[in-house]
């Protein structure tokens, strides 16, 4: 990317400029990158992912196993259309709870220590379901997989950011969102052979290999420092970035910055423009993001395909979305920053463009002394729209039929197209200062290239 563009266009910033925790990232020249070793970091990295991946592999669990238990010889295990309905929703339920308590987690306990505690509500609930003998086992084991996957989607794209240098930070930074496709993709190809129950089973192999692998993986330098471990900090930086190259630049830099993240935002502040708008924007990106109807969609793929007229078995049916969301995600991880966000959200699909780009988007316009507080409530916001979604589609359905909820969906993807004109800014190619001098002074001159 051309360096001029990185220029804020009123001058050298002051401190007071630093909104964002990747301002200090735009700092480190291409010959310090150049130095660094990267096998570590990916190793971290992969580490981390595999809570995305579980996530995605336990959100449509459901997909193949709501058929299996309808035609189910176990009195107890034959589900109702209602009990469907929950067994559906309520993992939405509790990663909403998950990432609420994130927030509380990643500052406790840490990022790392975040992801590693996911994996025993995650483990838990597997097993639950894996020798559910009722629906209430199902049920709990389902919610206990959510708080899992909420804790993660949470905390796992902090870790990868923190640990990350501007090189590859672009580069890590799609991978959670890859890896929640590709599980879901993976409980689709094993639905094809694998029972209800060995599913659950087989969702323990990547818990069980991510908690293995953070054994061995250090702490965020970011986390280190705010919690004035500073000698452990430089320790963790040694290691991801290799002893010979000038990791103690990059230390002096990241200490700077968690000193300017340490002022919260006052209630006072929340009236100003420059704070309210971007968090506006957001939590409506997360609203319009499940209105589109995704989440019903994805959770209960395969019993859609079994409503409709379709030549391949609905478990082929799945297979295939899944390994459609695949292309479309790593299609968007290299093209967002070629093409532009706003023009993958005017012309995509929800893998392509309101899945990525909507996280992404969240971490450009967000100030930073607000981050904490509006990411919380785009969480709330997203997973409750999901609960209400997934918890009455298949009323909707059995009443009205599938016409009327896509219907439904088609609507508010409209009406997308409008507040995506309207109200999104393109960060394509801005620096975050152009983009933070937008919001204070609503001045579009601020968002235009200068190269």
């Amino acid at each position: 990317m051309d360096a001029s563009i990185q220029k804020p266009l009123l001058g050298a910033p002051s401190s007071a400029y630093q909104t964002f925790p990747q301002r200090t990232a735009h700092q480190l020249d291409r010959e310090y990158i150049r130095t660094l070793q990267n096998k570590r970091l990916f190793l971290a990295a992969f580490a981390a992912v595999l809570g995305n991946f579980n996530f995605g592999y336990a959100l449509v669990y459901t997909s193949p196993v709501i058929p299996a238990l309808e035609t189910s010889n176990i009195p107890a295990l034959k589900i109702t259309r209602v009990e469907e309905s929950w067994f559906g929703s309520v993992f939405t339920l509790g990663a909403a709870a998950g990432g609420l308590s994130a927030m509380l987690l990643n500052d406790r306990l840490g990022r790392k220590l975040s992801i590693m505690f996911s994996a025993v509500p995650s483990a838990v609930g597997y097993a639950f379901m894996g020798s559910a003998q009722g629906v209430w086992m199902l049920l709990l084991g389902r919610l206990l997989t959510g708080y899992a996957g909420g804790v993660t989607a949470a905390s796992i794209p902090v870790y990868i950011s923190e640990i990350s240098h501007p090189g590859v930070r672009g580069a890590l930074g799609s991978c959670p969102q890859i890896m929640a496709v590709l599980g879901s993709l993976v409980l689709y190809a094993l639905g094809l052979k694998l029972s209800w129950r060995w599913l659950a089973v087989a969702g323990e192999v990547p818990v069980l290999t991510m908690i293995i692998l953070l054994c061995f993986m250090p702490n965020s330098p970011r986390f280190l420092i705010s919690k004035g471990k500073e000698d452990e900090a430089v320790g963790v930086l040694r290691w991801l970035r290799g002893p010979n190259t000038d990791f103690h630049r990059e230390f002096e830099q990241i200490k700077e910055s968690v000193r300017q993240q340490s002022r919260r935002i006052s209630c006072a502040e929340i009236k100003d423009p420059f704070i309210y708008k971007p968090i506006l924007i957001a939590v409506l990106m997360r609203f319009l993001q499940q209105l589109s109807g995704v989440t019903p969609i994805l959770v209960y793929l395969q019993s859609i395909f079994q409503s409709t007229a379709v030549i391949l078995k609905p478990e082929y049916d799945a297979a295939i979305v899944g390994g459609v969301r695949l292309a479309s995600v790593l299609i968007a991880a290299v093209s967002m920053d070629k093409a532009g966000r706003k023009i993958l959200l005017f012309v995509s699909g929800y893998a392509m463009g309101w899945g990525p780009i909507t996280w992404l988007l969240m971490s450009e316009i967000l100030p930073l002394k607000a981050r904490g507080v509006a990411s919380g409530l785009c969480v709330l916001v997203s997973w409750l729209t999901a609960f209400a979604l997934t918890r009455f589609f298949l009323l909707v359905v059995q009443d009205f039929g599938l016409e009327v909820p896509f219907l439904f969906f088609a609507v508010i993807c409209a009406g997308n197209l409008l507040f995506t004109g309207c109200c999104v800014p393109e960060t394509k190619g801005r620096s975050l200062e152009q983009i933070e001098s937008y919001f204070r002074t609503g001045r579009k001159s601020f968002m235009r290239n200068h190269i």
